[in-house]
């Protein structure tokens, strides 16, 4: 087949999946509108009108006998649509910003699912538009923003201790202190109490998607234990990375216990190999991410005063495993079964043989 012919459906195909997205994001944009003047309606003629309180439910049957083929007109969805709407503007929720200055824009770019989960789960309008800026730029699916709100993300970003604005000009700066959450959620891991660095290592490594998801959009994994020679003498490098958007490499060293500041101390020295070493003339400063079991605020700014490298410092959060001697006492799985079943049974004789759910 001719190869130009080939390469033409190519980017047919491609122009179609584009046309298909931009339609779906346009379909998406005109239901969340309706929606909103929807949810509006609906509050301002429970106000107004006359029709008692369950007006919502006859709205519903009414509509969806002209619209059979539509979910959106269920009872339930109808309560959601009210319930989003008063969740943005009601005062509470505003904290006491104006409905005028609402910005439904970012509402209306990110699915009615991901909308729901937001309202559902966060506590005010600062923190859901939070999310839903967070949404757009990073294309979260609904379990990825659940998980991502029950992480305390909104909490934990930006709240690591640094020297970034010392080393790094801005906007460089500022978007490097977003990549520090305190403490980052590896909850994905599950470890003993007395763990060491190479399994904590080890488990980032493993889980190395839940990893990347932890600290965010814009890092590409480069490897673990990097090899650097200075003079004849070799130095292993943690965790390397590479961050897409800072046009720089980003070390990352692990530590199992608390915050020293020697660790500060070599931490630097390795930057300024990373630099010497494996910076791009293009590129921008190498920086340097240390994660520790906890810190203390003030050594961790003593430490960190005099570095001639960008570093942050920020502890992180581990699923503790099981002591054996716990796990010995819990029952097994064929055990609770076992009790299930009889339960059960027992349910069985007193029902006098009544099926039941």
């Amino acid at each position: 087949m001719d190869k130009n012919y080939v390469s033409w459906i190519g980017e047919l195909k491609q122009k179609f999946q584009q046309a298909q997205i931009k339609a779906a994001v346009q379909v998406n944009r005109a239901l969340l509108e309706f929606y909103w003047n929807l949810g509006s309606e609906i509050v301002d003629k429970g106000k107004r009108a006359t029709w008692g309180s369950g007006y919502m439910k006859q709205v519903s049957d009414d509509l969806r006998a002209e619209f059979p083929e539509v979910k959106g007109f269920s009872y339930e969805n109808l309560r959601y649509v009210k319930r989003w709407y008063l969740f943005y503007t009601t005062e509470e929720s505003n904290l006491g910003t104006s409905c005028s200055q609402i910005d439904t824009e970012v509402l209306f770019q990110i699915p009615w699912g991901q909308n729901l989960v937001i309202i559902s789960k966060c506590k005010n309008k600062t923190e859901a538009f939070y999310y839903a800026k967070e949404t757009i730029q990073n294309g979260w699916s609904r379990a990825i923003l659940g998980m991502q709100i029950e992480s305390k993300l909104y909490e934990r970003e930006g709240k690591g201790i640094h020297n970034f604005d010392i080393h790094l000009p801005k906007p460089q700066s500022d978007l490097a202190k977003q990549l520090l959450k305190d403490p980052f959620n590896f909850e994905f891991l599950t470890l003993t109490k007395d763990f060491q660095e190479v399994e904590l290592e080890r488990g980032l490594v493993t889980h190395i998607t839940q990893f990347l998801l932890e600290l965010g959009q814009g890092f590409a994994y480069v490897g673990k234990q990097v090899k650097i020679t200075i003079e004849d003498e070799n130095f292993y490098l943690d965790l390397l990375f590479y961050h897409l958007k800072l046009r720089c490499h980003v070390v990352i060293e692990l530590k199992a216990v608390a915050f020293m500041p020697e660790f500060a101390g070599k931490l630097n020295f390795y930057l300024s190999a990373v630099d010497e070493q494996l910076k791009h003339p293009s590129d921008n400063p190498t920086i340097g991410i240390l994660l520790c079991k906890s810190k203390k605020k003030t050594i961790v700014e003593y430490a960190l005063r005099n570095m001639d490298t960008p570093i942050g410092v920020s502890e992180y959060q581990i699923t503790q495993a099981l002591p054996e001697n716990l796990k010995s006492a819990l029952p097994s799985v064929a055990e609770i079964e076992a009790e299930l079943d009889g339960i059960n049974l027992e349910i069985k004789k007193n029902l006098g043989g009544l099926k039941y759910e």
